[in-house]
């Protein structure tokens, strides 16, 4: 299957550090943006397996960035694993027309960040099996 690649977007770098070194650790490709227009970009280049974006961001939040991804035929079901600042809610509907499958609170741990990633892939994977026909051993 090969190796599974990641985008990390924040505009912090010390999060994106922390989270693409627990994932490279891990075994995954990393790529890495500042803001939701250069992850846009990195996105449509490098067709990642996984996205994780701050919500808050400059230039495209996390929530358009997560929306065009949605709308680009070759990233439309890529799935998306949002960033958010303690206390800030997403209200119902917002994540509709989006691909985001996980909210995680900042500040939030590596290894959460790793295990919901893993279960994220491992649920796509096995969709795409059963969406095939194949049966997963």
């Amino acid at each position: 299957m090969g190796t599974k690649k990641i985008l990390v977007c924040d505009d912090e770098p010390h999060i994106v550090h922390v989270v693409a070194a627990k994932l490279r650790n891990a075994g995954f490709e990393v790529l890495t943006a500042s803001d939701g227009a250069e992850a846009l970009s990195a996105a449509q280049q490098h067709r990642p397996d996984l996205v994780i974006t701050d919500y808050q961001m400059p230039f495209l939040s996390g929530l358009e960035l997560c929306t065009k991804l949605r709308e680009d035929e070759n990233l439309c079901d890529t799935p998306a694993i949002m960033l958010t600042a303690r206390g800030f809610s997403l209200g119902d509907g917002v994540l509709e027309g989006t691909n985001v499958r996980r909210l995680l609170a900042k500040p939030f741990s590596p290894r959460a960040v790793l295990e919901a990633v893993k279960e994220i892939l491992d649920e796509s994977a096995t969709a795409a099996a059963s969406s095939t026909g194949e049966s997963q051993a």
